[in-house]
């Protein structure tokens, strides 16, 4: 049986436009150039230039209060974007219920209470310019042309190509490839047939390109040295004693190839200086990534200065053409039916150009405030580019110091760099958990790291420190910090475990 209900929510919703404000302010200095220039195409009412309207008369001003919406674009910035008591952005989101804020926002957008910018590979969310370069695999297909191959090897090898992966393997099954063959191609053949192919691919440069693993490619690469005694201990090692090799066990390998010291630190000498990733090197991989830093931070005589960087506050104004078209319109638009549409759009477009300009001037505002906050916090560091000058820091301390909110905060702090005399570093790297310490204080996870760090550089590399020993250090420097964690953070430095650290 169906029923009709009438019932009350409470629930959180987004206007559009600060939904847009979310997407401006998440979006790195690179990117909002182009943002800004999208904008102006579709709204004719933007341009670029300084603000004509600054030294307007109050009665003019008066005048463009004319085509304000009933939303009063103000209010959705007022608040936010004021330099005192300004509350966090959801905080005003809750005076908007047009949108619902789950169909914009993902799980994976919403901050945590923590920064995560401490582990390896965790600054790669988005990709920076690139230059244009040929491709690994155009590389390879031109040399593939050199070869004397018939229609149906032709076929096979560029099957082949394509199944290299970016690092220079090819990890699909052999059988698996006479599969894609047969069902895409029509075109019958066997394993052995792939492999003869297989094996013309791997005379192609770069050396060890189109290996299954890491041995055989090695192997291609010791293959095209000059063979030597000392080549050919390496091929035998790689050969015979691979998993003793890669474990490091070299008495083991001394003892079933029967080869003295000498030997065995030459033959590893050669394997150390191959590519384990071919692919890696060429040109196609080569990824030219530029960075753009959205603030600079300057030091004269103690006295730091933030600086954003000039393409964060482009000059943006309303279009006079378009503001006097409003007013002619507006003045004969009482009953002509055209005229009131041809208002409608117009005063369309002048708020929307409105609202742009005061997010665009929000964005500048919200990023140097979280600027500021930081460099308060990390003052030490700014001044000298010491690490071990860090202090532990989470979203939560600069969001409650500036009154804004975590996930402001974060938005700004996972995508934006900012460049220093000591190099260019992304927001999130100031963030890191606190150890406690002996004197009672707590030390950044930054600064422990870098102790950690320089430990392992000086200790013997004969007889490389395990994580007790490193434990066992750094307790004694007064950080109290247990074996688990020491390991931790020695895999987010990637420093392998002592016995891979080990050398002859």
């Amino acid at each position: 049986m169906q029923r009709l209900d009438l019932k009350q929510l409470l629930s959180q919703k987004l206007s559009p436009q600060q939904i847009q404000f979310i997407k401006l302010l998440q979006i790195p200095t690179a990117e909002l150039e182009a943002r800004i220039k999208e904008e102006m195409e579709v709204n004719p009412a933007l341009e670029e230039g300084p603000d004509e309207d600054n030294d307007r008369s109050e009665e003019d001003n008066d005048s463009n209060d004319d085509f304000d919406t009933d939303d009063s674009l103000d209010e959705d910035f007022n608040d936010a974007g004021s330099d005192d008591d300004s509350p966090g952005l959801e905080e005003d989101y809750r005076q908007d219920n047009d949108i619902d804020l789950t169909d914009y926002i993902h799980d994976d957008e919403i901050a945590g209470y923590k920064m995560q910018g401490d582990g390896p590979g965790e600054e790669e969310d988005r990709e920076t310019p690139v230059a244009g370069t040929s491709s690994l695999t155009d590389a390879l297909i031109d040399q593939l042309g050199f070869l004397d191959l018939d229609e149906k090897q032709q076929a096979i090898g560029m099957q082949l190509v394509g199944s290299i992966d970016s690092d220079g393997y090819i990890r699909r099954d052999l059988n698996a490839i006479a599969n894609d063959l047969a069902f895409s191609q029509n075109i019958e053949t066997s394993i052995e047939e792939i492999e003869a192919v297989l094996r013309e691919i791997q005379s192609f440069d770069p050396p060890g390109i189109a290996a299954r693993d890491l041995q055989e490619c090695l192997l291609l690469q010791l293959e095209r040295r000059n063979q030597d005694e000392n080549t050919e201990i390496a091929e035998q090692i790689i050969l015979e004693c691979f998993d003793e090799f890669t474990k490091k066990h070299y008495s083991k390998i001394q003892s079933k190839l029967d080869i003295e010291d000498d030997e065995l630190k030459d033959a590893l000498n050669i394997i150390l200086h191959l590519n384990p990733k071919p692919g890696g090197n060429s040109s196609g991989l080569a990824k030219a990534q530029y960075i753009v830093p959205d603030f600079i931070i300057t030091n004269d005589n103690g006295i730091l200065s933030i600086t954003l960087n000039a393409r964060n506050a482009p000059d943006l104004r309303v279009s006079r053409t378009y503001t006097e078209m409003f007013d002619a319109y507006d003045k004969g638009a009482k009953k002509d039916k055209k005229l009131k549409e041809a208002v409608t759009f117009v005063k369309q477009k002048l708020d929307s150009a409105k609202w742009f300009i005061d997010a665009i001037k929000q964005r500048q505002n919200t990023l140097l405030r979280t600027m500021e906050s930081i460099v308060r916090f990390q003052h030490d560091f700014f001044l000298e580019g010491d690490e071990t000058k860090l202090r532990p820091m989470i979203l939560k301390d600069i969001a409650t110091e500036i009154d804004m909110d975590i996930s402001t905060v974060s938005r700004v702090a996972n995508s934006k760099w900012v460049q220093t005399e000591f190099g260019v570093y992304p927001l999130k790297y100031f963030f890191s958990e606190g150890i406690a310490t002996d004197s009672g204080e707590d030390a950044s996870s930054r600064e422990v790291k870098q102790i950690l760090k320089e430990e392992i550089e000086k200790e013997d590399k004969h007889k490389p420190l395990s994580d007790d020993k490193l434990e066992k250090i750094l307790n004694e420097k007064g950080y109290n910090i247990a074996r688990r964690t020491v390991a931790k953070y020695r895999e987010q430095l990637n420093i392998p475990v002592a016995r891979l650290r080990k050398e002859l």
